[in-house]
């Protein structure tokens, strides 16, 4: 069994800095891409931010300059540092991951997500 357990989310002012993280467990023998996506009420899930077992990263246009996408590869971790927030990064945030096990092979994997919001 593979889960991924999010965690960082909260309440914080515009302008705000918060730091998600994501880990990995269970009876994993590598993981590939990695990734984080929000979904905001009324609207659809979007691509955050993304970053390949090598160190590469992809961003959204709308996240750029203010979210960093990292990962841990010892700690099976990814994390997101978002600053200078805006209030339409209020979403539910979710982590992804492809992830190679014996008894499934590759599959993608999602977190339980976390609330982020930014409000005044």
């Amino acid at each position: 069994q593979v889960q991924l357990v999010e965690s960082g989310g909260g309440l914080v002012q515009p302008g705000g800095s918060l730091r998600l993280s994501c880990a990995a467990s269970g009876s994993i023998v590598s993981i590939n891409d990695m990734g984080w996506y929000r979904q905001a009420p009324g609207k659809q899930r979007e691509l955050v931010a993304e970053i390949t077992s090598g160190g590469r990263t992809n961003l959204a246009d709308s996240v750029k300059g203010r979210f960093t996408i990292s990962r841990d590869n010892a700690k099976n971790t990814v994390y997101l540092q978002m600053n200078s927030l805006k209030p339409e990064d209020t979403a539910v945030y979710y982590c992804n991951a492809v992830i190679w096990t014996r008894s499934r092979g590759d599959y993608l994997y999602w977190g339980q997500g976390t609330q982020v919001t930014v409000s005044s």
